[in-house]
This record gives C-alpha cells, structure tokens and sequence, in this order.
C-alpha cells in the first residue's frame, strides 16, 4: 500500500489523511483573493532573486504569473538560484508595490529539485534581447520567459476559439494519416520515408482525407502538423507547421466556405481577447468584418500594377492589397477570389459557368490578414468524371489517386474548404517578424533540434 501525500495533490483535492497544517497549493494568480494573514504554500520557479543589504527578494514565476516573496537577511541563503523550482509557505501580507497588491512574507523556501544552472537568456527581464538563433539552440528555457509564452497563450486561445465555434456549427473533428502513399497536391516538395519496404510520404495537408469525410460527416475540421520539404529559406516558411483545415458539404460556392471562415476567424479573435493573453502582449486585435472584402485575382493584379498574365501575387502585392483594404474597408483582412486554374490543385472547381477543362479562372481564394496571405480555400470538383479529367490534363494517371477517387464514385456533394496556417496567424497577430519566433521548436532547411 503507497504511503499517503503529505498534501493533496491537486488544489482541489481534499484527503482525511492531509495534515490540517499543510495549506493546499495557491497559484499566484490566486493569490491577491487570499485573506491578509493567512497561510499559504506556493510552487514555481525562482524568476528573480534580488538581494539587499536586509532582505532578499524573491520572485516566484508559476503558470499563473508572479508572486513575490520577502526572505529576511538572516535566512536568505535559503533562497536558491534562479529557475530552480522550489516551494514556499508563509503568509499573506498587503503590499500596494508588490505584483497584485500581495506579498508572501515570514516564508520557509524548500528547494524541490537541485539548484539550477545560470539560464542561457535572463528570464526576469521584460523582454529577451538574445540574437533568434540563441532563443532556438534554447527554446525549452526561452519559451519560460512570460512574454513569450504568452504568444503560445495566443495560439492555445486561437485553436480553442477554432474548434468551439465549428463544434457549434455542427463540425466533427477528424484526425488523418501523416504517413500517405501519394502527393497530396503534387510529387515535388514531399518528404520520402521508406514504410516497410515500400515507398509513402509525411502528408502535405489532410486534403484528400477531409474530402472523403465529408461524404460521411458532412462538416469536418482537422488540427495537425503538415510537411512541406519547399527549398525556402525565408521568414514566413516552415518545413512543419500546424494546419487548420475545415472542409464542409452542400455549398453552393466558393462564397458560402468563406463565409464559414469569417465566422471561424471572429471565434478566434474572441477568444484571443478573452484569454488574458492579449492584455499582457498589447495586442491590437482585429476586427473581423461582417463580411471579408472581395476581390477578383485579375482585379488585384490591375490594382498593384501588375502584369495580366502574371500566375500568383508576390509579398509586395499581398502588401499592397493589405493597405488597399485598410484604406478602402477600414479592413485587416482582404479575400483574392478567381485564381489561375493553372496555378490551383487538380481537384480546385472553375469559376462558376465554365467548363470544366477549358477556364482560366477558379472558385478559389486567398484571405490576406495585414497583408500576408494566412488562408487559401476554395470550392473542390465533386464529380467523379470531372477528376479523372483533371488529373489526366495535368498528364498524370488517375489511377494513382483510386482510393481517393473511390468517394467520388459513390456520391460526394458539392463542397470546399480551407486551411489556416497557425503560425502565420500568430506572428501577424503578435507583430513577429519571423515564424520562428512563435513556434516553440521550429523545424526547416538548417534545424532539427531541439
């Protein structure tokens, strides 16, 4: 039989075999509704030791925030290095300077690991100044530093605002296979594993899996890591990332997935300002419209001044449409519709009243957020014929795709989707300049580790 804790183990928790003169566990952010003069025991980190001729200051860093700790000169080599995790019990004491107006004075500091090393950044500073490639060698440690968990605050808020206002929408989350036996989109940019013997590939996105779900559930999301083996070197590229895919049948265009993305975005949104996380960051979250300013890809190209017969918008045109929107629609975001066929998925449909085929334009978009592309999306092919014919004009056998095209075979509905790339919503949303600096362990062309 295990010997009983010396204290509950959640906060929570209560036990007959707890002594009654063990506190359960406050969290620092709980600390300023704690009664003046009672006993509280703490558990965190040592963010910052300040030491003054009689007394030392401790400041204890836990998931919640900080809270400080005031050690008298006669026991304050009691008080360990900073980061090493210790627990603190003393009482609570009203201090207007202290974070939250509270202080925990009379302590006893019990380390619970051994001291820890000098950290390779300084936490305790308002903003770490280390040069990117330092804050990467250590992301486990730098990721400490409470502005910049913050940022992944922002994407916790992001994914939970995503998922509760799909589930409310009739969505069914969907988890699909990483490891594929073709392209998704195409046979270039994959990275090749050997499965057993046998050839397969890290999926470039859930695409076709979403696709077949929605025979099935009609309404699908998915949140996952993708892989892309791109050759970009560049701030705003990443061999993984995380993906938001939605997919959704019965539409009757292009329009009513987009629709479906402005709600998801402003669920996104409201929950990023709920979250706390925002406040302690300064972000200016955006408004998301009733309705996303719409543009035609021929349109935007006019616009910029860019060549007709040019395939894709540049980032200096994803810019200029951004400042084109805020100017014209007091808007962050932007949505590009009609893209080339060319330059779009096989299974992309043409534009409304075209041909199969024969059109030079898609019912597709791209949502530019702040003027970076953040979104593409679109409405797909659904007949089976259509995909046979697609796949054969881009001069590959349809036959590769069979277990794919199986669905098409048995009655698919008309239907689109999207993707959102988190990393890419988090650094326009927080001012990043790169995405590296929002994503805890960032992998491409140079780092695997840590």
């Amino acid at each position: 039989m295990r010997p009983p804790l010396p204290y509950p183990s959640t906060p929570s928790s209560t036990s007959a075999e707890t002594p009654s003169s063990v506190p359960v566990r406050t969290l620092a952010g709980d600390l300023p509704t704690a009664p003046p003069g009672s006993v509280v025991r703490l558990q965190g980190w040592v963010h910052r030791r300040r030491e003054l001729a009689t007394v030392t200051f401790l400041v204890l860093r836990d998931r919640t925030g900080l809270a400080q700790v005031v050690v008298r000169s006669g026991v304050s080599r009691q008080v360990p290095p900073e980061e090493t995790t210790v627990e603190v019990t003393g009482t609570v004491t009203a201090n207007p300077q202290a974070p939250g107006g509270v202080e925990i004075t009379e302590p006893a500091v019990t380390p619970l690991t051994d001291a820890a090393e000098t950290p390779p950044v300084e936490l305790w500073r308002p903003a770490l100044t280390a040069a990117l490639p330092t804050l990467l060698d250590h992301a486990a440690v730098a990721w400490r530093h409470p502005a910049q968990k913050a940022r992944w605050e922002v994407a916790a808020a992001s994914l939970r605002g995503f998922r509760a206002t799909l589930d409310a929408t009739g969505f069914t989350e969907v988890c699909t296979p990483k490891l594929v036996g073709t392209a998704t989109e195409s046979g270039a940019n994959v990275f090749a594993v050997d499965y057993f013997g046998r050839p397969a590939y890290l999926a470039q996105s859930p695409q076709l899996y979403k696709q077949q779900m929605v025979g099935v559930f009609e309404r699908v999301y998915e949140v996952g890591p993708v892989f892309r083996a791109e050759l970009h070197d560049t701030v705003r590229h990443l061999a993984e990332y995380r993906s938001l895919d939605v997919e959704l049948g019965f539409v009757r265009d292009h329009r009513d997935v987009l629709a479906v993305l402005r709600d998801v975005l402003a669920g996104m949104t409201d929950a990023v300002r709920g979250s706390g996380a925002a406040e302690r960051l300064g972000l200016e979250v955006p408004e998301v419209p009733a309705a996303f300013p719409v543009i035609h890809f021929a349109d935007a190209l006019a616009l910029v001044g860019a060549p007709a017969d040019e395939p894709d918008l540049a980032p200096e045109h994803e810019r200029a449409l951004g400042e084109w929107a805020m100017a014209e629609h007091g808007s962050d975001f932007v949505a590009v519709e009609g893209y080339p066929m060319a330059k779009r998925p096989f299974y992309t449909h043409p534009e409304t009243g075209s041909a199969p085929g024969g059109a030079r334009w898609s019912n597709s978009f791209d949502l530019l957020f702040r003027g970076l592309e953040l979104v593409t999306g679109g409405q797909r092919l659904h007949r089976y014929a259509d995909y046979v014919a697609a796949i054969e004009a881009r001069g590959e056998d349809p036959a590769t795709y069979a277990s794919y095209l199986a669905a098409f075979r048995h009655g698919m509905p008309p239907h689109g989707g999207f993707a959102i790339g988190l990393e890419r919503w988090v650094a326009r949303l927080v001012g990043a300049a790169n995405l590296r600096e929002v994503t805890p362990f960032p992998r491409d062309l140079h780092r695997l580790a840590p």
